[in-house]
């Protein structure tokens, strides 16, 4: 029979240890914090202005004209992982497309919040695998964030 101080020991010392892994992974960029928006909630934002513009739409139509040239895409944030791989992966929608391609992921050092409408600058790679199925028809990486 195991002691009521000796289990409340174990179960201090598995808290501790759940606590200082998170802490752990999410410094060395494995995990990290995510925060999300409805997504029954409809979107609908002025596609960016100058050169370089598109909307969510437009990127994943012309992804393959696209690959590895700098885009500007203006939306609304639905999704914000902070921390994952050193980057902040902000998920936009501006109100175009539809399923899979209704929003588009900008990875950055810059952080934006749920619900700001933001313009992202940087750079487009279509059918990027990061491997353990982290793979994107279109993604922004090295972004700039701006409201």
């Amino acid at each position: 029979m195991i002691s009521r101080f000796r289990f409340a020991t174990v179960c201090m010392s598995l808290i501790c240890l759940a606590a200082a892994g998170s802490a752990f992974a999410g410094s060395m960029g494995g995990i990290g914090k995510s925060a999300e928006l409805s997504s029954k909630e409809s979107v609908k934002v002025d596609k960016a202005k100058g050169a370089n513009a598109h909307t969510v739409a437009e990127l994943f139509a012309q992804s393959a004209k696209l690959d590895n040239k700098q885009v500007v895409v203006r939306g609304k944030v639905v999704k914000v992982s902070k921390g994952i791989m050193g980057k902040n992966w902000i998920h936009l929608k501006d109100g175009t497309g539809s399923g899979e391609t209704d929003k588009i992921i900008a990875t950055t050092q810059d952080m934006a919040e749920v619900g700001d409408v933001v313009t992202a600058k940087g750079t487009l790679y279509k059918d990027k695998d990061f491997g353990s199925g982290y793979f994107y028809k279109a993604i922004i990486e090295e972004s700039k964030i701006s409201k």
